[in-house]
């Protein structure tokens, strides 16, 4: 059997036996501290897309964010929401989001779709990102269905859109009115 060398050569069995019974006792009776509630200030709504993720977690600090959000991503972020590509897609950010608003008391939703998204490209027109106007107008449509559809279920959250460019611009998108 070793022993500690810096215990005088008692072994823990043997310090234990040294210790009062009531104190042993009282040592392994003790009530764990509870554990912290667990809160975020957000879930962060993004595309899958890597091209723009130091971009938004750098919007995200600025944000005063920085490891204060719950973070999903899907391909098309706001597209998602809508079934598209498809319907388990949207059935998983919403399980995302309430086990978010659940468990860590979120108050807010922020979604961030991006220009020249890939998702968009392939599912809604290839040549979307050649017109600007128009590939901003699509985005906030779905961005604006992704707003009344979360808020149709969670009245108490706020949402917050936004739109990122390559060029790490990020640009809030008012949400259109409810169609």
């Amino acid at each position: 059997m070793k022993h500690c060398p810096t215990c005088a050569g008692i072994h823990r069995r043997q310090f234990l036996r040294l210790l009062p019974a009531s104190l042993s006792l009282a040592m392994l009776s003790a009530p764990k501290p509870a554990r912290a509630e667990k809160i975020a200030k957000a879930l962060v709504l993004s595309c899958i897309d890597f091209e723009i993720l130091e971009a938004e977690r750098y919007f995200l600090s600025l944000q005063n964010l920085t490891n204060k959000y719950d973070f999903t991503a899907l391909a098309g972020a706001s597209l998602a929401l809508s079934g598209i590509p498809h319907q388990a897609d949207a059935q998983a950010f919403w399980d995302q989001l309430d086990l978010s608003y659940r468990l860590h008391h979120i108050r807010k939703v922020i979604i961030l779709d991006h220009e020249d998204c890939s998702a968009y490209a392939d599912k809604i027109d290839p040549n979307l990102s050649q017109d600007p106007v128009k590939e901003r107008q699509v985005h906030a449509e779905y961005l604006s269905r992704a707003y009344w559809a979360i808020r149709e279920v969670y009245p108490d959250l706020n949402i917050e859109l936004y739109f990122v460019y390559l060029n790490a611009d990020v640009k809030p998108v008012t949400p259109l009115p409810k169609a």
